[in-house]
């Protein structure tokens, strides 16, 4: 479930206690008048089920709370109550289905800003992709992967596509289309170096065998990307972060671009296009799978949509075999 607060003004807060009370999802309701000193009003605090949320933030909003007063929602992780598990049962559709649409844009909107630490990671990601390259170290790979925070601006241009946010979308892509040419530079000028200290040679880079993955672009790339996609925009509507790791794994956008760098710094263009190649497909899959994944689920908390419908009608024929 999740937590509900709202600070009302006091000419709203009979209307707003009327959205709580008319949906089957609220419980354990709580109104204290006047207690709100900054903004002012009156404070109401409820929990709600999962799926059910966006319809009550649709109706909140509209009374123009936001602009008056504050809503904030925040995960509950447990809650002992036969009132929750009522809310929770009369609610349509299923909790690990609905997607929020407000908590999705909020963390997809930190997740997809251009700024000093999101460009530090991505360069540091960068740096230990071409390390991992010149030793041919495997290891040295995956924690470049898992270190890079691309997938964040990849889910919010999802999003962005999805909520026809074309804000949300245009801020992702700044984030991508400046941050990878940054933290490719920044790896430029590090290989130039460590090639005039002898530590990256022609023989060695040509001689790699344990990550040569990288650069090899075919059908299964296209196929992971995809996967890794889908996963990772369930793990972000459904609170499952552990999953998000397992993502980071999986694709090899950062680990193509640092390859694409040595490659082209010791005039090995056609593996450096080849690993450009490996970094579009890779972030190309990403955004589809995602899109796609938010375009599927049951939409708004309910069960509108095509998987939603068919889990709906999957429940009524299981009800009636009972």
């Amino acid at each position: 479930m999740l937590h509900l607060r709202v600070i009302s003004p006091a000419e709203t807060t009979d209307q707003a206690m009327a959205v709580l009370a008319e949906d089957p999802g609220i419980t354990h309701v709580t109104l204290a008048r006047g207690i709100a000193v900054a903004p002012s009003g009156d404070l109401i605090q409820a929990d709600i089920a999962r799926e059910g949320a966006n319809d009550v933030l649709e109706h909140l909003t509209a009374l123009g709370i936001c602009r008056d007063g504050a809503i904030t929602l925040t995960p509950v992780e447990t809650v002992l109550s036969e009132a929750s598990k009522t809310a929770a049962k009369e609610s349509p559709g299923d909790p690990s289905d609905a997607v929020v649409w407000e908590e999705l844009l909020t963390q997809t909107h930190e997740e997809s800003t251009l700024n000093v630490t999101f460009l530090a990671f991505l360069t540091i990601a960068c740096l230990l992709a071409a390390v991992g390259v010149a030793t041919d170290s495997p290891v040295t790979i995956v924690g470049a992967m898992v270190v890079g925070p691309e997938f964040g601006p990849l889910a919010a241009f999802a999003v962005g596509l999805v909520r026809r946010d074309s804000r949300l979308a245009r801020r992702s892509a700044i984030a991508l289309l400046v941050g990878f040419p940054v933290a490719m530079v920044v790896t430029l000028l590090a290989t130039l170096v460590w090639e005039k200290l002898g530590w990256i040679t022609l023989a060695g880079v040509e001689s790699v065998r344990n990550v040569d993955f990288i650069y090899k672009v075919g059908p299964f790339s296209l196929v992971v990307a995809l996967l890794a996609g889908a996963a990772g925009m369930l793990s972000l509507v459904s609170e499952k972060s552990a999953a998000l790791v397992g993502v980071f794994i999986s694709v090899t956008t950062v680990p193509a671009a640092g390859f694409a760098v040595i490659a082209a710094t010791l005039g090995q263009w056609h593996i450096a296009f080849l690993s450009a190649g490996q970094l579009a497909v890779n972030l190309a899959g990403i955004v589809i799978a995602a899109t796609l994944v938010l375009v599927f689920r049951p939409g708004a908390g309910s069960e509108r949509g095509p998987i939603g419908r068919f889990a709906r009608w999957l429940r009524s024929r299981l009800s009636r075999n009972r």
